[in-house]
């Protein structure tokens, strides 16, 4: 009451902020049930504080304070609460729409064709390539070609050159002996891993593109799930050369095995060199335009879907493979940029000028450097520049993995969750199912345990030798029987509870295998391609001109979870 009795109000607006925190205290509650990310002995209390404080606030603004300093107090309180509960809301509403979108699996795939000509040609479009010579190779994709090729004669009048190899094609581009080659972007990263034709992307021009789409006949959560808080597992990391969406088909550019153990808190990375000269083992959704059997570079059964991939690694090694994650370079740069970047440590001896991957970024300096997405993802792909090649290349990727799994477990983390959440939305698929993914976090939340890192690549011997995918003999990294038989010891080491520094390296001790018992692959030089016997259903393609954007360990460590 006032010195004329009347009773003092209060202000509307922050009465009714005070009804809204506690709609939005009951709708925080039931988010976070939902999502099932809290264990019980975090939610019970979390979920008291929560009904406590808003019940206090509530009645102390609206029927307590009485004193002009108590409620302004409490009205601040209550302003406080309110922001507080909807900043809540979006980050867990964010959450569960990160994890619905990483385990909604693509059912189907995005099959590119282009029209390419040199740069400084003058057909810079599809009317002006009326009339003019087109190169062609359907030995690598007879699909894709002939779609190409229906949509180009629908509209001008070519005549085509048939190559029997993809480098045949591209030298004869350059050569000026075509006008313009048909080139599936699939293959554009095994035109740019020719050392002769490094900066292809920047000296020829795309002008004209044709997309058709396939269906994935096996989209499913894994069939090997296990209990991931308390059983060992095994996730593929695959990464594709594309700077698309993970919709596109291409080559599996990068494949690391992470192992983990929830029990003992021990996490195992194994590089496979994506140059490594494998029997192909094709999944039953790829097996009629798949080389089922045949010996192929592991990069290659990327187009044939990532179930290829992980079958061919789990024949390889031994092993099963209970999940997969597959990510794309486009996917990398995005989330090491909302995550402000990270820091990597060059060992003396170890740094690179100009990165061959791509020359228009600085390279690395001994000691600490901060990179931001795209040099990081240039030093992820880098192998040109190092003598082991390959070999350092996969060392480098456990080294940006480890990195970025640092930086997400790091404080500095909150203040990014928001870019972070809208990065990784999109940035990669897993077939774990989101109950998995919920349930680590639980457990990392529940036991807060000390991960221990440890590291292993695989090596082997850089060679010649024919290609199932390709029709054509390329550089290979044969195998080295001793790398396997090393990797697969260390892996059934972290699934005992062992260390895998308890398993010594035979590599080099037990030879290669060259593939010299396998039936002669000479045979398959009329393979007609990845994706011609596809379930296709809708056609599309654009005229354009443009020039190509897609740019082309360890000791232990601990202390922060492996996901």
């Amino acid at each position: 009451m006032n010195v004329n009795g009347t009773k003092k109000r209060r202000i509307p607006l922050i009465a009714a902020l005070s009804w809204i925190s506690v709609v939005l205290a009951i709708i925080l509650i039931v988010q976070i049930v939902r999502l099932e990310i809290l264990p019980l002995k975090l939610a019970l209390p979390v979920f008291a504080i929560i009904a406590i404080v808003t019940l206090l606030v509530f009645l102390l603004y609206n029927f307590v304070a009485k004193r002009t300093i108590a409620r302004i107090l409490s009205g601040f309180l209550v302003i406080v609460l309110t922001i507080g509960y909807g900043v809540g809301n979006y980050y867990i509403s964010k959450t569960g729409e990160v994890i619905g979108d990483v385990t909604s699996l693509t059912s189907t795939m995005t099959n590119t064709v282009s029209v390419v000509t040199l740069k400084d040609s003058s057909v810079t479009s599809l009317k002006k390539l009326d009339g003019k010579t087109v190169g062609i190779c359907k030995k690598v994709d007879k699909t894709g070609t002939q779609k190409a090729l229906d949509d180009i004669e629908s509209s001008i009048s070519i005549e085509t050159v048939s190559y029997s190899t993809l480098i045949d094609m591209v030298d004869a581009l350059y050569n000026e002996e075509v006008d313009a080659i048909i080139l599936n972007e699939s293959m554009r990263g095994e035109v740019h891993d020719q050392e002769e034709y490094t900066n292809f992307n920047t000296e020829t021009q795309v002008i004209h593109k044709t997309k058709y789409y396939t269906k994935r006949s096996n989209v499913q959560t894994s069939d090997d799930a296990v209990d991931v808080t308390s059983e060992t597992f095994t996730v593929l990391i695959s990464g594709n050369d594309s700077y698309g969406g993970l919709e596109d088909v291409s080559r599996s550019d990068s494949n690391m095995l992470v192992t983990v153990n929830p029990k003992t808190h021990r996490v195992l990375m194994t590089s496979i060199p994506r140059d490594y000269y494998v029997s192909v083992a094709c999944a039953s959704d790829a097996k009629s335009s798949c080389p089922d059997g045949e010996r192929d570079k592991l990069t290659h059964t990327g187009l044939y879907g990532v179930d290829t991939t992980e079958q061919t690694i789990e024949d390889l090694l031994g092993i099963e493979i209970n999940y997969y994650a597959r990510v794309n370079f486009s996917s990398l740069v995005n989330l090491v940029d909302a995550l402000g970047g990270i820091n990597i440590y060059v060992e003396k001896g170890m740094a690179v000028d100009t990165f061959y991957a791509n020359s228009t970024l600085k390279g690395v300096h001994e000691g600490w450097n901060h990179l931001n997405g795209e040099r990081a993802l240039a030093y992820a792909r880098e192998r040109h520049a190092y003598t082991d090649g390959d070999t350092q290349r996969v060392k480098n990727q456990q080294q940006v993995l480890r990195a970025i799994i640092k930086k997400i477990t790091s404080a500095s983390m909150i203040k990014n969750y928001a870019k972070f959440a809208d990065a990784l939305s999109g940035a990669f698929e897993t077939n774990m199912s989101s109950s998995d993914i919920t349930s680590l976090i639980r457990y990392q939340l529940s036991d807060d345990p000390s991960w221990t890192f440890e590291s292993y690549a695989l090596t082997g011997e850089t060679d010649t030798r024919y290609c199932a995918t390709l029709s054509d003999y390329a550089s290979v990294m044969l195998v080295d029987n001793g790398s396997v038989k090393t990797a697969k010891q260390k892996i059934n080491a972290i699934s005992n509870g062992k260390k895998a520094s308890s398993v010594s390296d035979q590599a080099g001790e037990l030879g290669t295998d060259d593939g010299s018992s396998d039936e002669s692959t000479d045979s398959y030089s009329t393979y007609d391609g990845y994706s011609q016997d596809t379930t296709t259903y809708g056609d599309y393609s654009t005229d354009y001109n443009s020039t190509y954007d897609g740019s082309d360990s360890y000791t232990n460590d601990s202390g922060y979870a492996p996901f």
